[in-house]
Parts: structure tokens; sequence; C-alpha cells
């Protein structure tokens, strides 16, 4: 399964590099929207779900993933489409998530122009990979795998909402951040930092939406907190967030 997850982000990485409409306008997001190099795309493993809705399939069963490893994946829907396997990513900038350990788990996909609208309902700005044996939103942080082996040298480790965020911020050589999955703060989450750290600084959007899930996540860590670990909470200026104010300062 952390097999089949690696070989759709190649595959989604080559995506991206490819010169056909939908490919540069994730490009064009990447570097002329959020400012982000393409050498920040290649240590991220960012990549491009293209719209057709049945090539990550096929590209998957050339390399010998059986249709039962792949309808485990979360990679694709759960109803099949002609007998075929739907992905669930289409025109999306694709985001891999590691595991603390490094492998790859899941994705968050971020909404493009590119991307197709579900029937009525307008499609979301991020989706994430479904629940799975391996993927517990709940439990993993994004960029931990990476943050955590700073530990050595840093006793504070920064969390923030967005994906971006994280991005933004190791471009301006502020490694040692994580985001959580989309979901609230949960005392797993802030277990698994306190293993590594010795203090969690908040750092949410500053916004009313920033604050109260600050409030939210406050309220989480203080049921985890040991007597030698520490959280504090960074308010940033309003309509800021951690990478829009680093950017600006």
């Amino acid at each position: 399964l952390h097999a089949v997850n690696e070989e759709a982000k190649k595959w989604f990485m080559k995506q991206l590099k490819h010169e056909t409409n939908e490919s540069k306008v994730a490009r064009q997001y990447w570097i002329e929207e959020r400012k982000f190099s393409t050498q920040t795309a290649i240590e991220f493993g960012i990549g491009y779900a293209p719209t057709d809705e049945f090539a990550l399939a096929e590209h998957l069963t050339l390399q010998n993933f059986s249709m039962e490893i792949m309808s485990k994946s979360g990679l694709f829907r759960e109803k099949l489409r002609k007998g075929k396997l739907v992905t669930s990513f289409q025109g999306r900038l694709m985001i891999p998530i590691h595991e603390k350990l490094g492998r790859i788990c899941g994705f968050t996909a971020r909404k493009l122009a590119a991307t197709p609208e579900w029937g009525e309902k307008k499609a979301p700005k991020y989706i994430n990979s479904p629940e799975t044996p391996f993927f517990k939103k709940g439990s993993n942080l994004f960029n931990l795998d990476f943050a955590r082996k700073l530990s050595n040298n840093l006793n504070n480790i920064f969390l923030v909402e967005g994906y971006m965020d994280v991005i933004g911020l190791s471009k301006n050589k502020i490694d040692n951040v994580v985001a959580n999955l989309g979901t609230s703060l949960t005392s797993r989450q802030i277990l698994t930092l306190n293993q590594f750290f010795d203090e969690i600084v908040i750092c949410f959007d500053g916004d009313e939406s920033g604050y109260k899930a600050a409030l939210r996540a406050a309220e989480n860590s203080i049921i985890e907190l040991k007597p030698e670990k520490k959280i504090s909470f960074l308010f940033l200026p309003d309509n800021h967030d951690p990478d829009s104010f680093v950017n600006k300062q």
C-alpha cells in the first residue's frame, strides 16, 4: 500500500512537468501565485493529477499493481465506472503526506482552475486521501518526517494550519514546522510532537477562524501537557497567515 502511493507520487510529479494546458495551469499556480520554485516542488514531491479519471489506474496497472491493492490505497473512489477504477483526484495539485518514518501514506489535493466540478456541488479547495489502515488524519502531521530530524538541535516546533504555510516557511529557512491534516488538533498529535520537542508553538491564521482554531487546540492540548513540556501561542496580525507574514517581513 505504501508502494502504490509512492508510485502514484512519482507519476503525479511527472505530470506536473508535462507540456499540456492542464499542467501549465498547475505550474502557474505554484510558481506565479504561490511564488514557489521548481526546486521546492521537487523537495516536497509536488505533482499534478490530470482530469483524466482513468489515467492513474492505467499507469499503476502497467506497473503490475493489482486492482485489489489499488482499491485499498485511498487513491480511487469506491464505485467503478465502466468496470474501471476512478481516481479520487482530478485536475488538482498533489501534495504527498508522509508518516513520521518517511513512508508515504496519503495525499492532500489543492483545487485548481482545471478541477472539474462534481455535479452541482462546487469542488472543495482541498481534499485529503480517505482514512485507510495506514493513513489516520488524527495521528499524522504534515512534514513531521522531516521536522523531527531537527529535534537534536531545536527544542521547539511550529504548528500551523495549512500545508502551504509549511512549504512557505520552509522556503524562508524555517524548517521546524508541521501542519495538522485539515482536522482539529488531536491529543494523539500532541503526544507525537512531544516525543521529539519540548515546546509546541501553535501559530494559526490571524483571523477569527484562526483564533477559534487556536482555542480548540488549547483545549485539546492541555489534557496531554506534561510538566516538562510547554505549549505557546503565536498570534499573527489580522488577515495574515504564517506564509504571507514571513514573506512580507
